[in-house]
């Protein structure tokens, strides 16, 4: 099923059919799940509660996540008798940065692990960690519909608990209706698979080795930012996550940058003319391609970055926790990055302003 649950932006909501209607139908243990936590580190360097709750019926239990200065996040979970503690130490350069923790328990293998991520890089730090107990129905609903009863820091964007293992590491970030250039003309890209050919600027014709999904909440860096025809070049709206970025070139881009082309994520495009965040969308299915190279793809005739994995198939470990896993890996490249700047959001804006004046 996945996604059972989540808080967030002023909005909660637990799965009906996972939940019932009564405490009674939820006073039963989770066998294995996760909890992703999505937060902006605080620049005060203050020790953050992500998430906090403590109980004493029917028995004693209850999960605290604290992020605290230096890099570290750690992890307490009771159940009755048994306390499950556990630290992952992670890079933190002190600048503001939005941090996605995630936390998965499988009671049945025995094991776990807890996951930082930084959604705007590719820096991902995983953790396996020794068998947590179990979490109770009833602390997942407390934690989602009853906050007076919980702590939880106000730097905290949500937080969203699946009845899944969750990967970690590259994530696809475009729906699956945005039309993609193939040979044959466009085709919405969740049809694409394993052999078919996109089209790209600079090298034509080039093959897809893997199309790749996933269900998210559509909050924090899942939230669907529509791009806005015809900023940018493009033909119609595209649909896509924060962190997808468009490749532009142009007079504008050599004059104010003195660059052929640059690299802007859709988040710094919100500005309410060239894009904006969709609303009333609770869960989101976002696709991506992987290509033999880290270049862009045609979608309404302007780029996306393709799905970028580096040295990924490299570290065995690292790959068994994405959603990559599954792709045979003799069809795993190894990319470099493209060397284009990324725009800032106010280099972005300043971009968007110049080519609608």
């Amino acid at each position: 099923m996945s996604w059972i649950a989540y808080s967030g932006e002023g909005t909660s909501w637990v799965c009906p059919k996972t939940f019932g209607n009564t405490a009674a139908k939820r006073d039963i243990l989770v066998p294995r799940g996760s909890i992703m936590i999505e937060t902006r580190l605080s620049d005060e360097g203050r020790p953050q509660t992500l998430l906090s709750y403590e109980r004493d019926h029917p028995w004693k239990g209850g999960i605290s996540v604290r992020a605290v200065p230096g890099g570290s996040i750690i992890l307490v979970l009771c159940q009755g008798e048994q306390v499950f503690h556990t630290v992952l130490q992670h890079h933190q350069d002190g600048r503001a940065d939005v941090l996605r923790v995630t936390f998965s328990w499988d009671s049945e293998d025995r094991k776990g692990k807890i996951a930082v991520e930084r959604p705007e890089s590719d820096e991902v730090v995983v953790q396996e960690t020794p068998a947590p107990p179990p979490m109770l129905l009833e602390d997942i609903y407390t934690l989602t519909c009853r906050p007076q009863l919980c702590e939880m820091d106000p730097d905290v964007l949500f937080f969203a608990v699946s009845d899944e293992i969750e990967p970690v590491g590259p994530m696809a970030s475009v729906v699956g209706q945005v039309p993609v250039l193939t040979p044959e003309g466009y085709r919405p890209m969740r049809d694409l698979k394993c052999g078919d050919h996109v089209m790209t600027r600079q090298n034509g014709a080039v093959p897809v080795l893997a199309q790749i999904s996933r269900r998210v909440p559509a909050l924090g860096s899942f939230k669907p930012v529509r791009l806005r025809a015809p900023y940018f070049g493009l033909r119609h709206d595209l649909i896509v996550a924060p962190h997808q970025r468009l490749v532009i070139g142009g007079s504008e881009v050599e004059y104010i940058f003195g660059r052929q082309a640059v690299l802007i994520p859709a988040a710094s495009l919100v500005n309410g003319f060239a894009a904006y965040y969709e609303e009333g969308v609770q869960i989101v299915r976002y696709h991506q391609l992987l290509l033999p190279r880290h270049e862009p793809f045609i979608s309404a005739d302007s780029e996306l970055e393709s799905l970028y994995v580096g040295r990924l198939r490299r570290r065995r470990e690292e790959l068994k926790q994405t959603v990559l896993n599954d792709i045979p890996a003799r069809l795993l490249p190894e990319h470099a990055r493209s060397g284009l700047k990324v725009l800032q959001a106010f280099e972005a804006i300043t971009l968007a302003e110049a080519r609608a004046a």
